[in-house]
């Protein structure tokens, strides 16, 4: 990930930067509805049950569009990156920090965030596996007072922000002493699955009780905790530094006369395999994604790889991501595009082309992974403009579903006012990620099988009653809720108009996971039609409900 290249400097300034941020943007929040406090249905309505006959059953559902975007940011734990800054602070201090972080997230008209909470066989939970993260409270093993993940979770979810974990499967420490960590860290009860690498401490990827662990910690947090998706990073063998990585003894015991690239290639596949299997297995709306290094092969090296004279991920960290797209391991793919536009090694919009080839046809979304932490160091990244010439970029391909930025402290900063303009330019309204069929159903191109139809995402039944009432602080507008929604989208267009009617998704100004929002933006006097649709967990979206017409108080 790109702290290898960052500075302690840049991360410990980018905090109290967030308010600023904040701040900024809060003149431009006029674009979003935002969600009532509370989000009960206050009209003492009983839900709508599944299958209940629509208002309007004429008109369609919107369906999937270029208006859908994942927009994500990375909150990076190891070292305090972005969170916890401070590890001597009291529990109370440190959430009202994480949630600083959300509030900028919020701000940017984002819908998700990337959290990592195994950084180093450690947990940010209470984990029967691996001990307590030492990025927590500054010692490992040692309990912070609070279940961090579940209140991380919360805290998101009641901003309608999508939790993506962040595990890293094979990293140990940064530091080689085995001595240092817990005394109920796996990694000291079993040093023979440890290897010294550089300046750190690595688990033998080669291993199967390496792959094992890994498994159950991921598979652990996956039936505890309601989170909607497991993320990797670009960490799998580590990055080339001086000799060969040290598993000389395992290749003898377990390579079976394979190549030793291909061996190794073979035991990252293998993790991935399986868990993709035992994730939607265990709950189908839980999405798998990876964020390789941008650069899988050069073209000088592979007919099939890309325009490029950089490292390569499939040769060097022997992470296969060209394979897990073609078998549809993982549900999307972020890589790590963190080069400008027309950088002679790898440039940016080349990249963009390649990944975009890579997942046509698959089913695999592709996001892409933007080096907000580059702003400001040299003559390209000193332009403010570069990552929103980025996402212009971006919408020539439609292959392209959303960006990830690294990472939550960068877009906190704000630095040059490169922040802003993206929310000015590209995130002026709030989005919905777009739908998603997971790896293993009938829709996600992985083979289906006896199940899965039932593991494929639908679309929930449409919400009722939709009322807009004005009052002292715009539009209220809610509605009834339905009991197979995850979450709801609101649609506002000018003037009165038909009850029943198609929704445009460049009009929407609200995603909640609330039964109401108040609309502070509607302007005295005028007149407004609302509509509302419901969405699953995967994205799916209802038709919409019948419209609710309003003229906005003053005027």
């Amino acid at each position: 990930m790109a702290w290898r290249v960052r500075t302690r400097i840049q991360a410990a300034a980018a905090l109290p930067a967030a308010a600023a941020l904040t701040t900024v943007l809060a003149a431009t929040l006029a674009g979003c509805g935002l969600p009532a406090l509370g989000g009960t249905d206050e009209r003492g309505g009983e839900p709508v049950d599944p299958g209940a006959k629509a208002e309007c059953p004429a008109v369609p559902a919107p369906g999937d569009s270029a208006a859908r975007q994942l927009r994500a940011m990375w909150i990076a734990t190891v070292t305090g990156i972005d969170w916890p800054k401070d590890t001597g602070l009291p529990a109370e201090r440190q959430k009202a920090d994480f949630v600083k972080l959300l509030d900028t997230a919020t701000a940017m008209n984002l819908n998700a965030v990337v959290v990592q909470i195994r950084p180093n066989s450690d947990a940010f939970y209470p984990s029967p596996h691996e001990p307590w993260s030492q990025w927590i409270t500054g010692t490992q093993g040692k309990d912070p007072g609070y279940d961090v993940l579940a209140f991380m979770l919360k805290e998101a979810h009641a901003r309608n922000l999508e939790f993506h974990a962040w595990f890293n499967p094979y990293r140990v420490s940064r530091q080689d002493d085995l001595s240092k960590l817990a005394p109920s860290s796996p990694a000291r009860q079993h040093p023979d699955w440890v290897r010294k690498y550089g300046s750190g401490l690595w688990y033998d990827p080669g291993l199967p009780q390496v792959r094992d662990l890994a498994t159950r910690a991921v598979m652990d947090v996956v039936t505890k905790y309601d989170i909607d998706a497991v993320h990797f990073d670009d960490y799998f063998y580590p990055y080339p530094e001086s000799g060969e990585f040290p598993d000389t003894p395992t290749y003898k015991a377990f390579g079976g006369g394979m190549n030793r690239a291909d061996w190794r290639r073979g035991n990252v596949n293998a993790l991935v395999r399986t868990l993709s299997q035992q994730i939607h297995q265990a709950k189908p709306w839980v999405r798998f994604g990876i964020s390789p290094f941008g650069v899988w092969r050069n073209k000088t090296s592979d007919p099939a790889g890309s325009a490029t004279s950089a490292l390569q991920s499939h040769d060097d960290i022997y992470a296969d991501t060209r394979t897990w797209i073609r078998q549809r391991w993982i549900d999307y793919v972020t890589p790590q595009l963190y080069w400008p536009i027309g950088d002679r090694r790898a440039d940016y919009a080349e990249l963009v082309r390649w990944w975009a080839r890579q997942v046509q046809g698959t089913g695999v979304q592709l996001t892409i992974g933007q080096a907000a932490y580059r702003v400001g160091e040299d003559a390209v990244w000193k332009k403010p403009a570069e990552l929103s010439r980025h996402l212009t970029l971006n919408a020539a391909h439609p292959q392209v579903r959303g960006d990830v930025f690294f990472s939550a402290s960068d877009l906190a900063a704000n630095r040059r006012g490169f922040a802003a303009r993206i929310r000015r330019d590209h995130y002026a309204r709030p989005a919905i990620p777009p739908p998603t069929d997971p790896a293993g159903s009938a829709g996600g191109n992985a083979g289906g099988g006896e199940g899965a139809a039932a593991r494929a995402g639908k679309a929930p039944t449409a919400v009722q009653d939709v009322r807009a009432d004005a009052d002292g602080t715009g539009v209220r507008v809610q509605w009834r809720a339905t009991r197979d929604a995850a979450s709801y989208a609101v649609y506002r267009v000018d003037g009165s108009r038909p009850r029943c009617a198609p929704v445009d998704p460049a009009r929407l100004i609200a995603a909640v996971g609330a039964d109401a929002i108040t609309d502070p933006t509607a302007k005295p006097g005028r007149a407004y039609t609302y509509y509302v649709t419901a969405l699953d967990r995967l994205h799916h979206e209802s038709a919409p409900a019948g419209g609710a017409t309003v003229t906005a108080p003053g005027g």
